[in-house]
Formats: C-alpha cells, sequence, structure tokens
C-alpha cells in the first residue's frame, strides 16, 4: 500500500486528479472505473479543466461505472447521473465509450471488461460504515464478482438508500464486487474529512473482514490511499 496524506482536501484533489490523469495519458485502450459524489469533485473539476487546455485525444479511454442505483422516473442512476453531471458531459466522452451498469447487463460486465483488457484503474471513496463500490456491511462477500440486490421496499438497503437519496430508490442496486475490483491492476481510495478518520483506521490497521467490506482493498497488490490529515488523524 502506498499511503498519501495532503495536508487538505485541496490537495488531496491535486494528488488524485494527477493519477487519474497519467492514466488518461497512455496512448492505447484505458479501461477507468471512478467513483461519483462528494470526495471526487474537486479533482473532477481539475481535469475537466486540464483537459480542456490539453486539447487530448480521449477515444481510447473507456469508463466503466462501478455501481448503480436505480431512480424511480428517472433515465439514469444515481451513478451515471452523477458522472455524467461532474466528468463525462464536461469532456465531451463519446457515448460508445461510457459503458453504464445496469440490472440488465451485469452478469456478464467482468467477462466483458476482461475482454477489453480488464480495468487500468479503479478510483473509490469509503463509506462511513467501511462499504466501498456497493459492498455494504451485511451484504458483501469477498469471493464476488458483479452482483445485484433487489431493492425491496421495508428492508434495510431500501431504507438505508432512500435516507442516502433523500428520495425512494428503485427496484434493483448493482456494484462491482470485491473480487471484480480486485482484479484492477491499480486501485485508489480517496478518503477526507474528521468524519471518515475512524473508519480509515480501522480499514487500514484492522483485521481483514467483511463486515468492514473496504478492509480487503488492503491485500490488493498495488493500492494508493489518499487522505488528508483531517482523515488521518487517528493513524498510528
Amino acid at each position: 500500500m502506498d499511503l498519501v496524506i495532503a495536508k487538505d482536501y485541496e490537495t488531496l484533489s491535486e494528488v488524485t486528479a494527477g493519477i487519474v490523469l497519467g492514466k488518461m495519458l497512455k496512448k492505447k485502450r484505458v479501461n477507468l472505473s471512478l467513483t461519483t459524489g462528494n470526495s471526487p469533485k474537486m479533482a473532477y473539476e481539475i481535469l475537466v479543466e486540464t483537459l480542456s487546455k490539453l486539447q487530448m485525444d480521449t477515444s481510447m479511454i473507456h469508463y466503466y461505472n462501478f455501481d448503480e442505483v436505480a431512480l424511480k422516473d428517472k433515465q439514469y442512476g444515481l451513478t451515471m447521473s452523477g458522472l455524467k453531471e461532474a466528468l463525462y458531459d464536461p469532456i465531451g466522452v463519446a457515448t460508445e465509450n461510457i459503458h453504464e451498469l445496469t440490472i440488465d447487463n451485469y452478469q456478464d460486465v467482468d467477462k466483458r471488461m476482461a475482454q477489453a483488457g480488464g480495468l487500468d484503474l479503479v478510483l473509490m471513496g469509503l463509506g462511513e460504515d467501511g462499504h466501498f463500490c456497493g459492498n455494504m456491511p451485511g451484504y458483501t462477500d469477498f469471493s464476488k464478482e458483479t452482483y445485484s440486490i433487489p431493492v425491496i421496499p421495508g428492508d434495510q438497503m431500501y431504507e438505508s438508500l432512500k435516507e442516502h437519496l433523500g428520495e425512494e430508490p428503485g427496484d434493483y442496486f448493482v456494484t462491482f464486487g470485491p473480487k471484480t475490483v480486485m482484479a484492477a491492476k491499480q486501485l485508489v481510495l480517496i478518503v477526507n474529512g474528521e468524519h471518515k478518520a475512524e473508519i480509515i483506521k480501522q480499514v487500514i490497521e484492522g483485521p481483514v473482514t467483511e463486515q468492514i467490506p473496504a478492509s480487503i482493498l488492503m491485500t490488493h497488490p498495488d493500492i494508493t490511499v489518499i487522505l488528508d490529515e483531517a482523515a488521518a488523524k487517528l493513524l498510528k
């Protein structure tokens, strides 16, 4: 594991953007799987600005969404909507280079990614409960590839998603499983804020357990963990 402790969120974002850009600059097909949400927001802003200045050919860069929560009566799910707004649309990613994850295609996505050369980089955030991608405590099986979880009104997953979304989720949730993520060539985990200090301490210093799903990531041969000082405050 390579551990980077950045002074603040801005520095964390600059380091993160630099790593992703480094992959983008390869003169060959590159397969990326990127997180959405608040943690990568500034990194994507930096990428958008940098790519607009470089005017580089991005036709060989492919994007594989690593999870998806269906939204009722919406064309796109939560992940696709977030990435379109933050990155795909601003940098003009071609439709054929975006590989959505859906309830209709998740069963063969691992095979299709392998045929395309595998994932070069997975950029992830960390949930306060230790989840990564859509691998939640109580649902995680380290041996799983990409899988789906039914979202049934009244069950734990439904209530958790409803609270997170602020609206009723659709009827499915799909995610890359631990085995899928661990098959990627490089992993990057970004964590910021004091509210994540306790869980990142457990992930890095604690045992590997399915109750802290992200703990498995520490066994990957090429993982970079980028923290700001607030998130790193409890580390030994």
